[in-house]
């Protein structure tokens, strides 16, 4: 049985897919961004939803996937566990 690492790395050899897959990425990443945030927090999402008045459901929405949220909400989440919602630019890596 392969691992979940082979069979990215397989599947990443289909130009389509690899398309796909990078395209996603910044979507993954405020996602990671934000569970990795609540987790250092030490806070459930039923805390942060009681700090911030976002619905946890809407909270589990963001986090898995199925809803993009908006600078304001994320500004609110941020707000709820105490940090600072930082947003970059940085230069696309070319031929990689």
């Amino acid at each position: 049985m392969k691992t979940l690492k082979e069979y990215k790395a397989e599947c990443m050899k289909d130009p389509e897919f690899a398309k796909a897959y990078e395209e996603m990425q910044p979507e993954f990443k405020i996602i990671r961004a934000l569970i990795d945030a609540r987790t250092l927090s030490n806070l459930t999402q039923k805390e942060l939803s009681e700090r911030t008045g976002i619905a946890q459901t809407e909270i589990s929405r963001i986090e898995n996937g199925s809803r993009n949220p908006s600078i304001k909400l994320l500004q609110r989440l941020a707000d709820g566990m105490g940090m600072v919602l930082n947003i970059s630019f940085t230069p696309k890596k070319i031929g990689i």
